[in-house]
């Protein structure tokens, strides 16, 4: 396994992000509806992107959420492992690493931390998601937070910057459709939205470094 990927990610993370301008390439119907700028009384959420080395390459950790919180507005949907801000957490690094112990069962101290991503408010569900990119040099032992957690998606790195995996398509949302969304397909599910704009940042990193 190629530790230099690690290296070159982390050095490229220390320098100026894409940004926002890149999370809108994934962005879709929602540029001007879902992500604004953050209201005075938002949450705060933090997620983590995984890296880990299998079958000779690098791959990141995806969730499918559990579908039976009726509460829950993106139950169902892919995600990155995460969730919002505990006042326990120390700093948001703290509930990035807690949450993905948490969901998928990653020991913080298994993890190392990279850097972070341009955070993203999403209107919708009023959270400020701050993203980080964490990796471990193991072959995770995943245990799974099933009221949360439905499963999960090994997903290696140069799918996410192979065009052949994106494309636009209706997704049903309770009791609308929304046409024509940009998505990532992760073995014949959808990526989209919030967590699509994320991968989009990371995408982008990923074609600065080859």
């Amino acid at each position: 396994m190629d530790i230099r990927f690690i290296q070159n990610l982390e050095s490229r993370l220390e320098k100026p992000l894409p940004g926002f301008e890149s999370q809108l390439k994934m962005a879709g119907y929602t540029t001007s509806e879902h992500f604004y700028k953050p209201e005075e009384n938002h949450k705060t959420a933090c997620v983590m992107l995984v890296l880990f080395p299998k079958n000779d390459d690098w791959n990141f950790v995806l969730i499918e959420r559990s579908s039976i919180d009726p509460n829950d507005r993106h139950a169902g949907q892919l995600s990155f492992p995460g969730g919002k801000l505990d006042e326990s957490d120390k700093t948001l690094e703290d509930c990035a690493l807690r949450e993905t112990y948490e969901e998928i069962g990653l020991h913080p101290g298994g993890i190392g931390i990279l850097g972070s991503l341009t955070p993203l408010y999403v209107k919708v569900s009023n959270f400020l998601v701050h993203p980080f990119i964490g990796f471990t040099t193991d072959l995770p032992k995943f245990v799974l937070q099933t009221t949360e957690v439905q499963q999960i998606f090994e997903v290696p790195v140069p799918l996410v910057t192979d065009s052949g995996y994106k494309k636009k398509v209706d997704i049903s949302v309770r009791d609308f459709v929304i046409n024509d969304v940009p998505t990532y397909q992760i073995f014949g599910k959808n990526l989209w939205g919030a967590s699509a704009m994320i991968l989009s940042e990371f995408e982008d990193i990923l074609r600065d470094i080859k």
